[in-house]
Formats: structure tokens, C-alpha cells, sequence
């Protein structure tokens, strides 16, 4: 298993079935439905960090999508929206660009990589995107392209898809537009969302497509009654398998199996050792 933490002298980790190096597991939240994603923790670990640190930071609370091309990639990561006021995501420092470090990942579709200025292949801070389709074109050799992908969706391309069907919008259409909305904004942002994806027409702050993206963290804390509670926020509609063991090297034993909602959930171990270790497994 490549990921684990340590709490309370019992290890708890999230793992993939059927990964012989299963990566760190985040939740993209969206009105349309969740995307489970596996990050590249061995293959790209600075850029998996830089992730990881922006979540934790919270600096991608009230996240909104900014740039929607359908076919294309879909992005964000580089601003916030609360009570109708937008604003830039505060950047940690570029990135050493890692293309070429580990394994190298072509933009293929369902894939997350960062987005970073053209002519510049080590400035990548904040921004994300999926790629809608196949990329390959991203992938080029020079100081334009060279995007690092850092990990893919295990579940819920059919999001994905859904973006695919916006259509840009000319006056008529009622929902999931693509629309240029700087001027909206008095070009204060400008060019970054010329290419805004919005539910509907108006430009209101319940119409931004938010992204919520939170980790698949395990947490052991004593129970009220007795034993271990055993917490994870779940992965949605996956088998979300709660093993322990006595033992290392491990003979793992299902504690429960339990199909994911996307929410937080709960389980007691009541039994009577104290000393125990817990892995909460992902089926895909």
C-alpha cells in the first residue's frame, strides 16, 4: 500500500483494489455529480503535493470552474466566489514542471492535469483541468505544451461528459451555456473567463459551476460505547471496503462493505483488542 497515516499508533490508509500502486483518492463535487479521482503520488509527487497543500490550505473553499471548451478541457483552481464577489485563488510558487519525471501520463481523456502560462514550463500554481477528450497536442515538446497530467477519474466521467454537451451561448439557449462573461465582470479578470460555463443565462453567483474538492481522509477515534470509530468520507457510488488486522505484515479482514454516497461515513469496531490496524479499500 502507498498511502497511509499514521493515528493514534494504528495505521489508517485508502487504498484502490486492483492498484499495485494506488495513489492519494480526492472528491470533485459538482451539481451534476461527483468525480473520484486517483492522484499520481509516485510518479509526480511535487505536483500531487502542490495539490494536495492548495486543498488542505483551503484555498479552493467557494471554488468555481472558470473555463469551459467543450471537447476541449474543462478548468479551475484559479478563483473563489462568495456573496457575488470573485477572487483570485492566493498561489503557493511555481512548480518545477515534471513531464518528464516517473511515468509520463498523455492528456487522454479523463485525466487532471495543471494548467500553466504559455512560454513558461515551470509556472504552474493553482489552476487544474480535466481534458474532455484526447489531447495529445498538450503533450508536446516545447515551452507551450509539456501540460503535467497528475491523475484520472476512477468514477464519474459521466460528468465529465455532461460539460461536453454546453453549448456556447447565443441568446437562446436557456441552461449549460458557455459564455464570455469579462465584460460582465468589467473586464477585471480578463481574458480568464472569455469561456465561463454557467447553468443558466444570467451571470449570478448561483449560476458559476462550483467545484468542491476534498480529500478521502480516514480518521480513528475512540468510540462512545467502546472500540474504534472508524471515519472516511466515502467514495461515491464505489464499494467502500473497512478491513483491519493484528498483524504486519498484514492478513487484512473485512470489517464491513458498503457502497459509497459521497458523504462522510462512520463505522464502530467494537471488538475488544486495542491495538489495531485499518485500511479503507476503493473497488473499481
Amino acid at each position: 500500500m502507498s498511502h497511509r497515516r499514521t493515528i493514534c499508533c494504528l495505521i489508517a490508509c485508502i487504498s484502490l483494489l486492483n492498484s499495485a500502486s494506488a495513489g492519494t483518492l480526492v472528491q470533485f463535487r459538482t451539481v451534476f455529480g461527483d468525480l473520484e479521482v486517483e492522484l499520481y503520488d509516485q510518479d509526480k509527487p511535487v505536483t500531487v503535493q502542490n495539490f494536495l497543500n492548495y486543498i488542505k490550505s483551503g484555498r479552493y473553499e467557494n471554488e468555481i470552474a472558470h473555463r469551459l471548451v467543450p471537447g476541449f478541457v474543462i478548468q479551475g483552481g484559479g478563483f473563489t466566489l462568495v456573496s457575488n464577489t470573485i477572487t483570485p485563488v492566493p498561489t503557493f510558487p511555481p512548480i518545477t514542471n515534471e513531464y518528464g519525471v516517473g511515468q509520463q501520463y498523455s492528456n487522454t481523456f479523463g485525466t487532471i492535469a495543471m494548467a500553466k502560462l504559455g512560454g513558461n514550463t515551470n509556472s504552474a500554481t493553482s489552476q487544474w483541468y480535466f481534458n474532455l477528450t484526447n489531447n495529445p497536442s498538450l503533450d508536446a515538446p516545447n515551452t507551450n505544451d509539456l501540460f503535467v497530467v497528475f491523475g484520472h477519474v476512477i468514477a464519474g466521467t459521466n460528468v465529465l461528459n455532461i460539460f461536453n454537451t454546453f453549448q456556447n451561448y447565443t441568446g437562446t439557449q436557456q441552461s449549460n451555456i458557455v459564455a464570455d462573461i469579462d465584460a460582465n465582470l468589467g473586464n477585471a479578470f480578463y481574458p480568464n473567463f472569455a469561456s465561463c460555463p454557467l447553468l443558466y443565462p444570467a451571470v449570478v453567483s448561483t449560476n458559476f459551476v462550483f467545484v468542491d474538492i476534498s480529500l478521502l481522509q480516514v480518521t480513528i477515534s475512540p468510540a462512545s460505547g467502546g472500540g474504534k470509530q472508524i471515519s472516511w468520507n466515502s467514495a461515491t457510488g464505489l464499494t467502500n471496503i473497512v478491513e483491519y488486522t493484528t498483524n504486519l505484515p498484514p492478513v487484512w479482514n473485512t470489517l464491513v462493505t458498503t457502497n459509497g454516497t459521497g458523504a462522510p461515513m462512520t463505522v464502530v469496531d467494537n471488538a475488544a483488542a486495542t491495538s489495531r490496524f485499518y485500511r479503507v479499500q476503493v473497488a473499481y
